[in-house]
């Protein structure tokens, strides 16, 4: 017994489509499908360790802690993004700040990378022990435009596709084209 393509593009045996076939292709509709290609796996690491350490930042008491791992979180976001959109190539030059990194690579997040840049210095401060510029006010401002950033991240390692954007993909690709009835 030998398998061939039936003229509609039906598998078959000895050349004749099979009922059972007909009968299941005619159930599945056409869906709407876009195709995305899947995230870098270290973009997806990255952006779930940003995830772990709001989730972190938020259970801190300690408005240091609080700062310092909000802080990290976003960084992390910032390199997930970085990740997904592939290395910027840079040669010989030397190493840049994921801030200024992801204000070329992702332009469209500049103002947030401007944001966290101007915290570094507090950052790098407090984790060497120089608690004084972190207050309350601000460990909980950091926290809620991390959790902010980390959303926007998200999306951008993991884009959704636009409304009206997606483009007809049938569920059966061998399956004959539907035809639409038309008024006479």
């Amino acid at each position: 017994m030998s398998v061939g393509i039936a003229a509609r593009g039906q598998f078959s045996h000895s050349g004749r489509s099979s009922r059972a076939g007909r009968s299941a292709r005619a159930v599945q509709p056409a869906l709407p499908m876009t195709w995305q290609p899947p995230a870098s796996p270290a973009a997806v690491s990255l952006l779930t360790q940003a995830q772990r350490g709001l989730a972190e930042a938020v259970g801190e008491t300690d408005p240091v802690h609080r700062f310092i791992s909000s802080y990290l979180s976003a960084l992390r976001a910032a390199a997930a993004v970085l990740a997904a959109r592939g290395r910027p190539h840079r040669g010989r030059a030397r190493p840049a700040s994921v801030w200024v990194l992801l204000e070329t690579e992702a332009p469209e997040l500049g103002e947030w990378a401007t944001y966290f840049a101007a915290n570094s210095a507090t950052q790098a401060a407090a984790q060497a022990g120089i608690t004084r510029r972190v207050t309350e006010d601000l460990a909980d401002e950091l926290v809620q435009r991390s959790r902010q950033f980390l959303e926007l991240a998200r999306r951008a390692v993991h884009p959704m596709p636009e409304e009206g954007a997606a483009e007809q993909v049938r569920a059966d690709p061998c399956a004959a084209p539907a035809r639409r009835r038309t008024r006479g």
